[in-house]
């Protein structure tokens, strides 16, 4: 196991409620090691080297203590936007328990972002954050088609593990929903897959599905992605290239169409998929320990 030493763990919101009512980011680890062809934290603009491979924070929960003690408003602290806290390595080294273990003891929300189903083993805890303050949970998911997912998403747990992890949040009382992120064109950008994802999402009940329909290709990230994508499906990168070249965004070329089509399931089966409506629906506390001076 490789440590790096760093300052800070937590880091304040440049978006604030904008994206799901965050109020600070975190990252315990860097690098991941799901292998998923498509992840856009292995763009340049991330600066991590290796990404494959996990790198611990050195004495992060020390540091992220001294942290949350010092703030005065308890706001939401984001896990997993980088690197997701329930990497092969959590099980032993648990550092994802343990600052939800702090982030409890001084009374702070939490959001994550995750593709296993580790979390499940921390349920007590987020039952318990969930008491007194904001707590959800986004499953990411891209594909109800499991032949997919395993090419694209190699070292992931199948899809129906993932969409089960809602299931077991939600009937515990933990707000829990999809990423459908990325839509990858060519692949998954069309209306059947799309449609399979929001069903799926509602029969495991679901409170939300949130999409951007679209694919993060910057410096580094595009090359990993053509590369990979051309041991899946043969000069696919042709396409891409063809099309999407210039685009650090790349949406499909149905977009509007796929996009109407989704907010219609979504209404069909009563999911929430706006923004605003998903951070009112779970942001219903505001720690007393905020106040505005207006002096």
């Amino acid at each position: 196991m490789e440590y790096i030493k760093t300052r800070t763990i937590m880091t304040k919101s440049d978006k604030g409620d904008r994206f799901f009512g965050i109020d600070y980011h975190m990252n315990l680890y860097k690098g991941c090691n799901y292998g998923c062809i498509y992840c856009e934290a292995r763009s340049e603009v991330f600066h991590i080297d290796d990404f494959d491979k996990i790198k611990v924070k050195e004495n992060a929960l020390k540091i992220l203590e001294k942290e949350l003690s010092s703030k005065n408003f308890k706001g939401v602290v984001s896990f997993g936007t980088l690197s997701d806290p329930y990497n092969k390595e959590e099980k032993d080294l648990k550092l994802t328990r343990g600052a939800l273990k702090l982030i409890k003891k001084y009374g702070f929300g939490v959001s994550i972002d995750t593709k296993s189903d580790l979390i499940l083993r921390d349920i007590d805890l987020l039952k318990e954050i969930n008491k007194h303050n904001n707590v959800i949970i986004k499953i990411s998911i891209c594909t109800n088609n499991e032949e997919i997912s395993r090419k694209i998403e190699p070292n992931v747990i199948s899809v129906k593990k993932r969409l089960n992890i809602l299931k077991v949040l939600n009937e515990n009382g933990i707000f829990a929903g999809v990423l459908l992120m990325p839509v990858l064109p060519f692949i998954t950008d069309n209306e059947d897959n799309i449609k399979a994802c929001v069903y799926a999402a509602y029969k495991n009940k679901a409170k939300f599905i949130f999409t951007r329909m679209n694919l993060s290709l910057r410096t580094k990230s595009r090359e990993y992605y053509y590369e990979n994508i051309d041991k899946i499906y043969k000069n696919l990168s042709n396409d891409y290239k063809k099309v999407y070249e210039k685009n650090t965004f790349c949406t499909p070329l149905r977009y509007k169409s796929i996009l109407e089509s989704f907010v219609n399931e979504c209404n069909k089966y009563h999911l929430l998929c706006d923004m605003s409506e998903i951070i009112n629906a779970y942001k219903k506390i505001i720690p007393s320990t905020h106040q505005i001076s207006l002096f």
